[in-house]
């Protein structure tokens, strides 16, 4: 069955555990052959729904089972009357197994079959079959100068599994990727697709499971799960006799002079999210301009530590480091915050002073870096978070023994205990100042109400992207205080005040 993006599963995979999965469906007598026309009649039935006049099919093929698949894919094509050629990159006579059974397919249907060369026509809708999931290093010759010039010939690509050049894993491109128009992955989907610069070069995403046995699926080994409404944790309804104080009183702390928007952004966006208490911490020149904007927030100047220890002691949930600084005001405010033996979100400077060693991390955070963030956290370079993601996400959640959502395209929650999840929801229009903050906001008033800091997490990531991607369709220019009142009514479809 072929899947939309919407009905994508929600267990995400490796590479090895994908190719472990396959192996397991072949022991339990699916033949792998059978298998990989499952995949080329997938891919047939892609092409005809997305391009069903194109009429010519380009098919650029490596030297394993990723070639097999655009062989048999080449040979249907052909026998429907389409134009059809393939283009070589390995050696044809190097396939073995499935791969040299599809070859003969495609021979046996009269698919022309062309040794790459660099004056090679590329016509029709490109078909990525090069090199798969097995991937490990850096894309070599001539499969690199094959990708540039996929890239640059302005044609449908259709990517059979994966793009060549991405790695399945984590998401990164390796050297040189394919700039698919549509991916179609099988079996399992690999959490590399989702996250990283997986979304920039699978283009559209398409799922066959290539009837593989769900139960037999169901047994098997997976890396994360990808966070979709039914998988998502829910806020119970409220009682009637319900109150105010019963549903968390969340501290927002930050907003040293001249930021003052970003701890109000967190603040307002904790009110919209169902805090029943919101207080604001910030410099005495940013209360009027609090106050004037939304009276229903308490917002108090504090000039010191000693001024802000009373609201603490109120307070049943901490946000600290919108707008924080890292001056001595905001230092001071960091190490009371750190004593507090409360549920926190910390977010921007609060981890810029973690990773500078100024303060240790009481339990029960939750940490919302960016992956710029996160490598001062780790003590290394942005590229090297980007690179595996995934790794990165665990590692700080283990190091800091806090929950970790390491933002960004594919943005993940990681647990102290190994759990990771996947947001595929997002638009490029979220790049834009003040989002973090809402999220900060957001998720204290989920801690607030109740849900645990991975469940508050994943739960907020989703409202966040799905109130973003909304918001988005009018393009450029979103505005972070937009969110709050989407976020609102997101989270009531999800779960509803009343039962």
């Amino acid at each position: 069955m072929l899947h939309s993006f919407s009905a994508l599963p929600t267990t995400l995979y490796s590479a090895a555990q994908v190719r472990a999965l396959d192996l397991r469906l072949i022991a339990a007598g699916t033949p792998g052959f059978a298998l990989m026309q499952r995949a080329a009649d997938a891919a047939w039935r892609a092409v005809r729904q997305r391009w069903p006049d194109a009429g010519r099919l380009s098919v650029l093929a490596g030297s394993g089972n990723n070639a097999g698949d655009g062989y048999l894919l080449a040979a249907l094509a052909q026998r429907s009357g389409w134009a059809v050629q393939v283009w070589a990159v390995g050696e044809p006579q190097q396939l073995h197994g499935d791969a040299a059974l599809a070859l003969a397919e495609a021979q046996a249907a009269e698919v022309r079959i062309l040794p790459w060369s660099g004056s090679a026509e590329l016509r029709g809708v490109l078909v990525d079959a090069l090199l798969g999931t097995g991937l490990s290093g850096p894309v070599r010759a001539p499969y690199a100068a094959v990708i540039e010039r996929i890239n640059a010939a302005g044609l449908p690509v259709l990517a059979l599994d994966i793009p060549s050049g991405l790695c399945a894993d984590t998401g990164q491109v390796l050297g040189v990727a394919v700039q698919a128009t549509l991916t179609l992955t099988f079996i399992g989907l690999k959490i590399g697709l989702l996250t990283g610069e997986g979304p920039t070069s699978v283009g559209e995403l398409l799922f066959d499971d290539l009837q593989a046995d769900a139960v037999l699926v169901g047994q098997s080994p997976w890396s994360a799960l990808r966070l979709d409404r039914p998988n998502l944790p829910v806020l119970p309804p409220r009682r009637p006799t319900t109150h105010k104080g019963q549903c968390g009183h969340v501290l927002v702390v930050g907003g040293d002079q001249g930021l003052g928007g970003a701890a109000l952004l967190a603040a307002e966006s904790a009110l919209r999210a169902g805090a029943g208490l919101v207080s604001l911490a910030t410099r005495a020149e940013h209360v009027l301009a609090a106050l004037a904007r939304r009276p229903e927030i308490m917002s108090v100047g504090v000039a010191s530590a000693s001024a802000l220890r009373p609201l603490v002691e109120r307070a049943s949930v901490l946000v600290v480091g919108p707008g924080l600084g890292q001056a001595a005001w905001g230092r001071s405010l960091l190490s009371l915050a750190a004593g507090c033996p409360v549920p926190q979100v910390w977010d921007a400077d609060a981890l810029n002073l973690l990773a500078q060693g100024v303060v240790t991390l009481p339990e029960g955070c939750v940490l919302t870096p960016h992956p710029a963030e996160a490598a001062r956290l780790l003590g290394l370079t942005t590229a090297q978070v980007q690179a595996d993601r995934p790794a990165m996400a665990r590692a700080l959640a283990a190091r800091f023994r806090a929950v970790v959502v390491l933002k960004g395209a594919g943005t993940l929650v990681a647990s102290p205990q190994g759990d990771l999840a996947l947001c595929d929801h997002g638009h490029p229009a979220m790049a834009s100042a003040g989002l973090g903050d809402v999220l900060a906001g957001l998720l204290a008033a989920l801690l607030g109400q109740g849900l645990s800091g991975y469940a508050a997490a994943c739960l907020g990531v989703w409202l966040h992207a799905c109130a973003g991607e909304r918001l988005a369709v009018q393009g450029r220019g979103l505005l972070a205080s937009e969110l709050p009142p989407v976020i609102r009514q997101l989270l009531e479809d999800h779960s509803p005040c009343l039962s």
